[in-house]
């Protein structure tokens, strides 16, 4: 596991989830960021399996964003979920929030991987 290289803010945002699972069937789910960052984010409420690398569509409110699944982890004892992702774009996804891309600290893209 790699030095974080930004801040993590704890943010719980309903967000809605559309990818394709680990079957390659595509799939729209809602769920929800426990923590994001200028670069990436880790969600929770994740119900279908995802492989590393994949491409997901997030919208939250009105804005769409791009990203790549960076880890997965799944939750014992549950059928579900949770991620760390990554944005596609160079410049930094602010969620329509004030983030600020040059904290150090915590990246969520670059969580536990157990």
């Amino acid at each position: 596991m790699g030095k974080r290289r930004h801040k993590r803010t704890k943010m719980v945002l309903p967000i809605r989830v559309s990818a394709k699972d680990a079957t390659s069937k595509i799939f729209t789910e809602l769920a929800h960021t426990l923590d994001i960052g200028p670069r990436g984010a880790r969600l929770g409420a994740i119900r279908h399996q995802l492989k590393k690398g994949e491409i997901l569509t997030i919208q939250y409110k009105q804005r769409k964003m791009q990203f790549k699944v960076v880890w997965v982890r799944g939750l014992e004892g549950t059928k579900e979920y949770q991620i760390g992702i990554e944005t596609m774009g160079a410049a930094p996804e602010t969620w329509g929030l004030e983030i600020s891309p040059n904290e150090p600290g915590d990246d969520p893209a670059e969580g536990s991987k157990s």
